[in-house]
């Protein structure tokens, strides 16, 4: 993970976060003291991971880390006091987000980091397979639409209007969709 914003009304807090994130690989490091000001940055910039130090100053953190997980691919990391850990944990579990107790205990901050790092990996591959896949069935729905135009308006059959997209695909060295785009911009409009 290259970039993190960092979530504190606590400077002190902070600060101390910083160096161990840079120890721990991350290049970018951002601040906000609020839940507030934090939305503002996510509006700006994306970020690899936003991590909530709990409390905030005008919310808990609940409320920030739900929209972190909702509206980007961002990852959450809250960090609560102990004796909220329990329940807070198990909300954000529910949303997809982990959480740490203060004191934080620097290995299993380190090892949170990086089973964070590796479901973030995984969700990105994910979310690249899943444009993959809407790309290819947009492209077979224009196919299929040229497919209906050749047998409304040339009266092919199924099997004629295929045969058809497919050689005027290869005579002409283009896709099969760029054809069925001439084709309905031809006959749709």
């Amino acid at each position: 993970m290259e970039s993190v914003l960092i979530v504190s009304s606590n400077e002190k807090a902070a600060d101390a976060l910083v160096p161990l994130l840079r120890e721990l690989g991350h290049m970018s490091v951002s601040m906000s003291k609020s839940g507030t000001d934090a939305k503002r940055a996510l509006a700006k910039n994306e970020y690899d991971l936003v991590l909530i130090n709990a409390p905030l100053s005008d919310e808990f953190g609940y409320e920030l880390a739900e929209i972190v997980v909702r509206d980007s691919l961002s990852s959450c990391l809250m960090i609560v006091k102990a004796d909220h850990f329990d329940d807070v944990s198990a909300k954000l579990e529910s949303i997809g987000a982990l959480s740490v107790s203060k004191p934080v205990n620097r290995l299993l901050f380190a090892q949170s980091l990086r089973c964070i790092s590796a479901t973030r990996n995984r969700l990105l591959g994910l979310k690249q397979e899943n444009n993959k896949l809407q790309k290819k069935i947009e492209e077979m729905r224009v196919i299929n639409r040229a497919k209906f135009a050749l047998m409304q308006y040339l009266s092919y059959s199924e099997a004629q209007a295929h045969r058809y997209i497919e050689k005027q695909a290869m005579d002409k060295r283009v896709t099969k969709y760029q054809i069925a785009a001439q084709i309905i911009k031809t006959y749709e409009n």
